[in-house]
């Protein structure tokens, strides 16, 4: 198994603002957040309650887009904005499917780089790497990515509650279209994005806090959404709700009968 390349030093985490994926930690009832992160999640949870069973059901369709594709025949994963580990993580769900699955994770906050050695921990038959990236370095990302993946053959690009911090002009649908271009066909890009269509209110709100803090937060509509997947074709059930993708493929959250995510989800094929 691979290992982090730590060729420079291990950028500071700031704790001065809050972070996305450390809120996204704090929600899911991890240790790995500051009380900055906790202060805006309180903030956010006055605004809407059902956050953390948000986050919990976005957490939930990865499970399932995952077992699905292991399903499909696919062995290789790319998953990009990995997020602080919260278990279990992509690699032990296809890995548990398929042993011999090769994943490369990819994020760049530092506080996730601190806990690449149990991104690492896979099976003995399969291959797992990190890399230290920002997401818009798509020429390093599938460099390093290279070293364990074999773009011949077909790939799961992951991009799980990312790109609604890649706005328009920072270049979120090129991003995108610069990463499947390069896959084989037969591969399938996995998407989990925030919408303000289901809780505008809230929604509007919740950006709010953000730009008072300096965060990107790029809410998309159905359609702004659906461009994504300009050039593959959408597998069944479409563009849906995060509890609405193939739920037979994983246990609901408990107690929760109503849609309640903040956000829509969908997996393409490249044909």
């Amino acid at each position: 198994m691979s290992r982090p390349e730590n060729d420079a030093p291990a950028p500071r985490i700031d704790t001065s603002r809050p972070h996305p994926a450390r809120m996204y930690d704090w929600f899911l009832g991890g240790k790995d957040n500051y009380p900055v992160d906790e202060a805006m999640g309180r903030q956010m949870l006055a605004v809407e309650p059902s956050v953390p069973v948000m986050a919990k059901v976005n957490r939930a369709f990865m499970h399932r887009a995952t077992r699905w594709l292991t399903e499909q025949g696919i062995r290789q994963f790319l998953d990009i904005g990995t997020g602080i580990p919260t278990e279990p993580n992509l690699h032990q769900v296809a890995q548990q499917a398929a042993p011999a699955a090769r994943i490369v994770y990819c994020d760049n906050d530092p506080i996730v780089l601190a806990h690449a050695e149990a991104l690492l921990k896979g099976t003995p038959e399969g291959a797992i790497d990190y890399v230290q990236a920002d997401a818009r370095e798509v020429d390093a990302i599938l460099e390093h990515a290279g070293k364990t993946l074999d773009f011949s053959r077909p790939v799961a690009l992951s991009l799980i509650s990312l790109l609604h911090f890649v706005s328009d002009e920072d270049g979120a649908y090129e991003l995108v279209e610069r990463l499947t271009e390069v896959l084989a066909p037969g591969s399938h890009l996995v998407i989990s994005h925030l919408t303000a269509d289901f809780h505008p209110a809230e929604a509007g709100k919740v950006n709010e806090m953000y730009r008072a803090n300096t965060l990107t937060l790029a809410p998309r509509t159905r359609v702004q959404f659906a461009r994504f997947f300009d050039g593959l074709d959408i597998v069944e059930p479409g563009i849906v709700a995060a509890e609405a993708w193939h739920p037979g493929l994983g246990e609901p959250v408990p107690g929760q009968d109503d849609i309640v995510s903040a956000g829509y989800v969908a997996v393409g094929r490249k044909p």
